[in-house]
């Protein structure tokens, strides 16, 4: 399915999120701490923004490594990378094909592990935490940005928009399988406190979110004790 919509992916999620999403990744990135010379994980990369975003912070002496089970999304990450496109960003050192439950990745590898809007499509939550949490080092962060199902009233208005107006544009689209999955992905997903607490489970200790958009996105975060 993700290879199927990896051309469409990005202009789609821009117009789906309002044209929020760069503001969104940009919280990510900036929750991770990261600096010149530092590494960094993104797991379900995808078309490799928050990828090329790490890398500009890591700088020509870091290393980014960008993880993604779909084949025709990784190859728009690395055309993407290749030519410079998208954020203006340093090259991505690495797109490597893998699954989030087993990561293709050396224990305490990084500073930091990111997923977006990635982390609701694992057949396992805890065992994709426990994968992040064991790629970074001591004290590493762990960090997730994910769709959530708001409780505000103006969020609840963009819950109408994203479950009844999303799905017809899918369809327009020619994707309207995937923006189908893509709605009840997000309701089978848990409130922001029990993901806190499989997190927890996962060996994470400080975790901690942050609800933006009048609650329609979370960003998660835990360090490696």
């Amino acid at each position: 399915m993700f290879d199927r919509i990896a051309r469409t992916y990005d202009p789609l999620n821009a117009l789906i999120s309002g044209f929020q999403e760069p503001r969104w990744r940009s919280r990510l990135v900036a929750s991770c701490g990261l600096g010149l010379g530092m590494a960094a994980l993104d797991v379900a990369t995808g078309t490799g923004a928050v990828a090329r975003d790490l890398a500009r912070l890591v700088g020509p002496t870091g290393r980014v490594v960008g993880v993604d089970i779909s084949p025709g999304m990784l190859e728009i990450a690395r055309s993407r990378a290749a030519t410079g496109t998208g954020t203006g960003a340093l090259p991505v050192s690495s797109y490597v094909v893998g699954d989030a439950m087993a990561l293709p990745v050396e224990d305490g590898a990084f500073d930091a592990a990111t997923i977006a809007f990635g982390m609701r499509n694992l057949p396992d939550y805890e065992r994709g935490f426990s994968e992040m949490t064991r790629a970074v080092r001591r004290g590493g962060v762990v960090a997730c940005l994910e769709i959530a199902r708001p409780a505000s009233v103006v969020g609840r208005l963009g819950r109408i928009w994203f479950e009844r107006v999303v799905p017809g544009i899918g369809r327009l689209a020619g994707q309207g399988d995937a923006y189908r999955y893509l709605v009840s992905s997000v309701r089978a997903y848990p409130e922001p406190a029990q993901i806190a607490e499989v997190m927890e489970r996962a060996g994470l200790v400080d975790v901690a979110w942050t609800s933006m958009t009048f609650g329609m996105v979370t960003l998660h975060t835990g360090r490696s004790p």
